[in-house]
C-alpha cells in the first residue's frame, strides 16, 4: 500500500512525470491499492480468526470489485504498451496521437468497461444456486470458482466468463504482444546498439508487469480442476492479490531513474520544509 501509494503522490505532485506513461502508470498503482485493500484484509482477518468463512453478500461483493479491478488492470495494460508503441514506432506524431485527452478517454473507457462487465458476470453468478460444498479454492472469491461450485445450471453463466476473459485477458494479451511486435522491429532497425539497448530498456518494466499480471491469470483459469490443484491455487491467488501489487511499484521505481529522482526531490522537500519550521 506504500508503495503504490508514493507512486501515485509523486506522478501528481512531480511537473516532470506528467506524461502519459507516468499517468497510466499512477492509475495503475490505484487499481493494485485497491486489489490490496478488497483481499488483503479479509486473508488476515481470517488467518487471525483461524477461519477462512465469508458470508455469501461479502462475497458476492468482493467478486464483484475483484471482476472489475481484474478488467481494468488488463485495459490499462494494454493501454500502456500502445503508449510505447507509440513512442518508439511513431516518435514524431506521439504528442498528437497520445493526449492528455486521449490519455483520459482511455482511463474512462477501462474502469467503465470494468463496470459493466463485472456488474453483468456479478449480477448472473449471484442468481446461481449452491447447495452442495462451499469451499472455495481460492484465497478470495471470483466468479469462475463460484460457478464451479453451483448445483444450478451454469450455460450462460460460463458462457459470459468465457467471453469475458476472452475480450478482456486474450484480447489483451493479444494486442500487448503485437504492440511489442512492432516495437521489436523498429528497435532491430536502429543502426546503434546503444539507441536499441535505451530503447528497450524503457519497456523492460511494463513487460516485467505485463508478464506477472497475465502469467497469474494464465496459471488461475488453465489449470485443472480437481482437488491435486488446490495448493497450486491458492498460491497463485496470492501472488496475484499480493505479490504483484507489491512488485510493481519497485519494478517501475528501481529501473526509472525519473522517478527515483523524483521520490528524493520530494523527500528533500519535506526535510527542508521540517527544518525550516524547527
Amino acid at each position: 500500500m506504500i508503495g503504490n501509494s508514493v507512486i501515485i503522490l509523486v506522478v501528481r505532485l512531480n511537473i516532470s512525470l506528467q506524461t502519459p506513461m507516468y499517468f497510466f502508470l499512477s492509475k495503475l498503482s490505484f487499481v493494485e491499492l485497491c486489489f490490496t485493500c478488497i483481499t488483503v484484509p479479509n486473508i488476515i482477518y481470517g488467518i487471525i480468526r483461524e477461519s477462512g468463512a465469508i458470508s455469501f453478500s461479502g462475497c458476492i461483493v468482493q467478486v464483484y470489485l475483484f471482476t472489475l479491478l481484474a478488467t481494468v488492470e488488463c485495459i490499462l495494460l494494454a493501454a500502456m504498451a500502445c503508449d510505447r508503441y507509440v513512442a518508439i514506432c511513431r516518435p514524431l506524431r506521439y504528442t498528437v496521437i497520445i493526449n492528455r485527452m486521449v490519455c483520459a478517454y482511455l482511463a474512462i473507457f477501462a474502469w467503465l468497461s470494468g463496470v459493466l462487465n463485472s456488474t453483468i458476470n456479478t449480477v448472473v453468478t449471484s442468481k446461481l444456486n449452491f447447495c452442495g460444498s462451499n469451499t472455495i479454492e481460492r484465497l478470495y472469491c471470483e466468479v469462475q470458482p463460484l460457478i464451479r461450485l453451483s448445483c444450478s445450471d451454469t450455460h450462460l453463466s460460463d458462457i459470459l466468463a468465457t467471453v469475458s476473459a476472452a475480450y478482456f485477458g486474450v484480447g489483451g494479451l493479444v494486442f500487448i504482444l503485437t504492440s511489442y511486435l512492432f516495437i521489436l522491429v523498429a528497435i532491430m532497425k536502429m543502426r546503434s546498439r546503444s539507441s536499441r539497448h535505451k530503447t528497450f530498456s524503457t519497456c523492460t518494466s511494463h513487460i516485467t508487469v505485463v508478464v506477472l499480471h497475465f502469467g497469474a491469470l494464465i496459471f488461475m483459469y488453465l489449470l485443472p480442476t480437481d482437488g491435486s490443484s488446490q495448493q497450486m491455487n491458492t498460491a497463485v491467488s496470492m501472488i496475484y492479490s499480493t505479490v504483484s501489487p507489491l512488485l510493481n511499484p519497485i519494478i517501475y521505481s528501481l529501473r526509472n531513474h525519473q522517478v527515483i529522482g523524483a521520490v528524493k526531490n520530494m523527500m528533500r522537500c519535506n526535510y527542508s520544509l521540517k527544518s525550516s519550521h524547527s
